[in-house]
């Protein structure tokens, strides 16, 4: 548990409602940012393909800390 703690730290630090609603923002205005760069640079060959493959990364890491900030506030990990 200390391993998650660590990787998502963001998702054990919701104390009460308004506390879980801004994290929750936080995770996803991370991917949008990151989407608009990758509509951005995507065009280019070598970088649109890396970032295609951080983006996935970035998502997967966001929809993940949202599941566990939901977890966490609900008390039902700890």
């Amino acid at each position: 548990m200390d391993l998650i703690k660590k990787l998502f730290p963001l998702s054990f630090k919701a104390k009460d409602v308004l506390g879980l609603i801004i994290y929750i923002v936080i995770y996803l205005v991370i991917p949008s940012l990151f989407g608009i760069l990758l509509g951005l640079l995507g065009g280019v060959p070598v970088i649109g393909w890396i970032l295609g493959i951080i983006g996935s990364v970035i998502g997967i890491y966001c929809f993940i800390g949202i599941v566990l900030l939901i977890l966490a506030f609900c008390k039902v990990i700890k």
